[in-house]
């Protein structure tokens, strides 16, 4: 196992911390979305022995991410406490585990067992990859280190329903779950002798109260707000862009083609917008301005008919979304005291999880009510409020050369 070569430079960010450590990281993201997407996307198609009704397969769709909800701010302290490389490789060991349960029991129960236990382990690598791409990376490379991560996660959310569509097909769930425990024993393995080992930060004492006033700073609510309001509109637009293109006749080409489109742009924007932010072409509040601003208009154009509708809210949501990602991990990470960096990264992440609940939870209780048209202006309504907030805040990150 590879230990840290580099000093820590005081501040604790390890000082010319070699790129390859930086891989099983971006490894980590990508697991944590394919995990995600890959096995929810096709447990209503190829587990017709475990799903016996809708509320089974709400159930099972749930325990994934409500696992994350409650565990992310607890296992992000934990990293924290005994240090962040541990917890990654714990988690990623973890998800191997329990994915590797149901491709050997195959049976209904354990199915449920291993959902959670996928779940559970996430909630423990995820904050910890943030938190280490974090500390092994100067101020000035934040956003482009938080934008390949960034990209990383896109590309499995991208993937995952694909690539899971086509292992299930091959061989039913128990080649899906297979294949991600061998992911995550590789990515396990790979961080084990590429990530270096970073001592725990000296922690001072910290009261709930503490805790409390931090969590509630403008520093820590606007980017975190931001980037719920992106997984929010994200998580709507997958999930409801469809359902608005066939309702205009669109066939499922064309709406598949315009979620894989939103998913590109998502991905392919995150590291140029990393990539401004640290040549101080970009600023953090006027970049997270931009990005809720683009992303309300995305949905406003859901509201058009036909495919240039469509095609339009695709471009702009993925594009929006995309900018806002990197941003604000950058501007979180810039605010937080190095000792405490695992445990805003878990509640930041609680706070994307609940976004990703709560926008289509709002479409869709709008829609019920009005139509899903109207769902569509309310959530855009919403995030046009946002950077109106954003520009009212004086957060600022700051790296050695400028002020992001």
């Amino acid at each position: 196992m590879t230990t840290a070569p580099n000093p820590d430079n005081g501040e604790g960010r390890v000082t010319g911390a070699p790129r390859r450590a930086m891989w099983p990281l971006y490894a980590a993201g990508f697991t944590t979305a394919f995990g995600a997407h890959g096995i929810a996307a096709n447990l209503g198609g190829f587990s017709g022995d475990a799903i016996t009704s809708l509320l089974v397969l709400g159930g099972l769709l749930a325990l994934y991410d409500g696992a994350e909800v409650v565990l992310k701010p607890v296992f992000g302290t934990l990293a924290d406490r005994i240090g962040a490389r541990p917890v990654l490789l714990g988690g990623l060991v973890a998800f191997a585990a329990a994915s590797a349960l149901y491709a050997v029991a195959d049976s209904p129960g354990w199915l449920w067992a291993a959902r959670l236990g996928q779940g559970a382990a996430a909630s423990a690598f995820s904050p910890s990859a943030s938190a280490l791409v974090a500390r092994l990376n100067p101020a000035g490379r934040h956003g482009r280190a938080f934008g390949g991560y960034g990209f990383a996660k896109s590309v499995g959310y991208t993937l995952g329903p694909l690539l899971g569509g086509v292992l299930a097909w091959a061989g039913g769930l128990r080649l899906l779950f297979a294949v991600m425990a061998v992911l995550g024993g590789a990515v396990a393995l790979w961080a084990a002798l590429a990530v270096p080992r970073l001592e725990p930060l000296p922690r001072s004492r910290q009261t709930v109260l503490d805790l409390a006033r931090r969590l509630s700073s403008r520093a820590f609510l606007a980017p975190t707000a931001a980037l719920a309001g992106a997984t929010a509109a994200l998580s709507v637009g997958v999930g409801f862009l469809p359902v608005s293109g066939a309702a205009a006749g669109l066939g499922t080409v064309a709406t598949g083609a315009a979620v894989s489109v939103l998913a590109a742009c998502g991905a392919l924007v995150q590291p140029y917008a990393g990539r401004a932010l640290d040549a101080g072409r970009l600023t953090t509040r006027a970049g997270l301005a931009t990005g809720l601003a683009i992303t309300a208009a995305g949905l406003g154009c859901a509201l058009l008919p036909g495919l240039t509708g469509l095609l339009s809210a695709a471009v702009l949501i993925g594009a929006g979304t995309g900018l806002i990602t990197p941003l604000g991990f950058a501007a979180l990470a810039a605010a937080t005291p190095r000792e405490h960096l695992g445990q805003t990264m878990g509640s930041a992440e609680l706070g994307r999880e609940l976004g990703d609940a709560g926008g289509p939870l709002l479409v869709a209780g709008v829609a019920t009510a009005t139509a899903l048209p109207y769902g569509f202006a309310a959530l855009a309504a919403l995030l046009a409020l946002a950077p109106l907030l954003t520009l009212t805040t004086h957060h600022r990150t700051k790296s050695p050369d400028n002020h992001h």
